[in-house]
């Protein structure tokens, strides 16, 4: 070979040299932007995560307080009928032995009945 081949030879390496490293170069740098992206998405969704958990937490405390408060109003709600059964018995009694009629009507509660539409004087009169 010739000094002329030997040098285009040796020159056409330490090109290719020079370019496979800038390539490598241009790669770890895309490999790591890859990663700080990555790492920026993580911290993200870590943020989103804690939040959602608080948010699940607060509406979990916010469920038991409202069972809690069913609870009571349901055994009060209880309560008072025992009271009305009681009453009515009485007043069926005091019917009975003195012959008058003590009828005392239902209380219409649409609250104590939810199941049943609520009637309002602008809409019509009704007996609910």
């Amino acid at each position: 070979m010739t000094d002329l081949a030997v040098a285009m030879t040796d020159e056409r390496k330490r090109k290719r040299m020079v370019s496979n490293r800038e390539s490598a170069r241009r790669s770890r740098m895309k490999k790591q932007l890859h990663l700080e992206e990555l790492i920026s998405e993580m911290a993200r969704l870590k943020s989103e995560n804690a939040q959602a958990e608080m948010h699940a937490n607060l509406l979990t405390e916010r469920y038991g307080k409202v069972e809690a408060e069913n609870a009571v109003l349901r055994a009060e709600a209880a309560q008072l009928a025992e009271r009305l059964e009681s009453a009515n018995m009485h007043l069926s009694l005091f019917e009975v032995v003195r012959g008058v009629k003590m009828d005392i009507e239902e209380i219409s509660d649409p609250f104590l009945r939810p199941w049943l539409p609520v009637c309002t004087t602008q809409i019509k009169q009704c007996n609910c």
